[in-house]
């Protein structure tokens, strides 16, 4: 298998297809923003054998509604691809708020912006080109204690998680949320190494695993880990 073609490997966990399309078809894409739907079009159409890297609808749709119940206004995004759950975050938050989204790679950002753009909230959005660490360093330095975050959402290289953690526990507001993607792995968090699949998939098991065990033994969060997508995990920061 190309090791970069993601396109014959499913990201969600649910052992039913049935009830997966179920979800779907009954409470998730009736609701989808039409302009996400467009950008899910565009980058499977654009970058077919990586568009699994996406978030999915149904965990769009979930952090959503988790903004609105917080108010949230400021927000920071690690890792943004095409930009499904930026555009899903704008779309939630109010007219004044700020989104800090850092991504190594403009290039596939701008294949998301015609639709971030045409939904009205570019102006809600500072992107910056770099690798994380350094991005996240700089703004350590740079926030201040009323310029914290409420909301963090990080989908980016899970080799470095916990590098993230330990920054954005110094920027999210206590009582803010943290949330981690793909911390189930396609599932393979629950069984042994696989012979079968990309080389890259082992690899990052062996990487969520390890940070999965670190993020539950941290006392300065509460969290739950949610089987949606290919798991979520959502810290809330408590001191």
């Amino acid at each position: 298998m190309d090791g970069n073609d993601l396109s014959n490997l499913e990201k969600c966990l649910l052992q039913s297809e049935a009830l997966h399309q179920y979800i779907l078809e009954t409470n998730v894409l009736p609701k989808e923003h039409e302009l996400l739907k467009k950008l899910r079009a565009e980058t499977k159409a654009r970058i077919p054998k990586r568009a699994l890297m996406n978030v999915p609808p149904e965990e769009g749709q979930l952090l959503s509604i988790i903004l609105k119940v917080m108010n949230a206004k400021r927000t920071i995004e690690v890792g943004v691809f095409t930009g499904y759950s930026l555009l899903a975050t704008a779309l939630a938050l109010p007219e004044d708020a700020k989104i800090t989204a850092i991504d190594i790679s403009r290039k596939c950002y701008e294949i998301g912006l015609p639709f971030i753009k045409e939904a009205g909230v570019e102006h809600k959005i500072d992107f910056i080109e770099s690798d994380a660490v350094p991005a996240l360093d700089k703004l350590v330095h740079e926030v201040t204690e009323d310029e914290l975050f409420d909301f963090a959402f990080v989908d980016a290289e899970k080799s470095n998680y916990w590098e993230y953690h330990e920054r954005l526990l110094k920027l999210v507001r206590v009582g803010g949320l943290i949330c981690y993607d793909n911390t189930l792995w396609l599932g393979t968090v629950a069984h042994p190494p696989q012979q079968d699949v990309p080389e890259f998939i082992n690899s990052v098991r062996e990487a969520v695993l390890k940070f999965n065990e670190k993020i539950a033994a941290d006392t300065r969060i509460e969290l739950s880990q949610v089987c949606i997508g290919d798991g979520l995990t959502i810290c809330r920061r408590v001191v």
